[in-house]
């Protein structure tokens, strides 16, 4: 509070007015709530209330029927589930566990909507891994040991042929991402 005094001409007497202060800065430690709409992020959910021994493979338990999903941590009782999609965060926030809590990110707490703010480009949706062959890694070891191929003419062939479709779809799919650039 700032205290000024004043003469009044009429009365010559000293007259205090008090100013109140513009900040408060008593308070400076209190964070602003970070606002999020309900579509933004909505790949991602809120885990909380769970015990802070906790670690990231129980959490992964939890959600083992989840397929593409991932954990981003907050602190000892609260960490942010990131989903493939919208739907499978859906799914997950109607699963019940009596050991922990899900809410959506609109409904979760300041820092956690603070550190999926801050870290927003890294929390994309979690990915599948590729589907994988493994005649690859069959003809290097082959090759290594100098021996022949248990496997038939017809098993080598299929494997080529899948090969080889594997290899149209990806430039089908990289041609298609170029024309849309293009606009065509």
């Amino acid at each position: 509070m700032i205290g000024s005094t004043a003469l009044s001409a009429k009365a010559g007497k000293k007259k205090e007015s008090i100013q109140e202060p513009q900040f408060n800065y008593y308070n400076w430690d209190v964070k602003p709530e970070v606002e999020l709409r309900e579509d933004e992020l909505s790949h991602i959910v809120e885990i909380y209330d769970f015990p802070a021994e906790f670690k990231t493979e129980d959490l992964l338990r939890t959600f083992h029927s989840q397929r593409g999903f991932d954990i981003q941590w907050v602190d000892d009782t609260h960490a942010l589930g990131l989903f493939n999609s919208p739907i499978a965060a859906k799914e997950a926030l109607r699963m019940k566990n009596p050991m922990m809590k899900v809410r959506p990110l609109s409904q979760a707490s300041s820092t956690s909507k603070a550190k999926a703010r801050s870290c927003s480009d890294y929390l994309l949706p979690a990915k599948e891994r590729p589907q994988t062959s493994a005649a690859l890694a069959r003809r290097l070891v082959i090759g290594a040991l100098g021996v022949r191929s248990p496997q038939s003419r017809e098993e080598r062939e299929a494997e080529k042929k899948k090969l080889q479709e594997a290899r149209e779809q990806k430039r089908l799919a990289a041609k298609q991402r170029e024309d849309a650039w293009e606009g065509k």
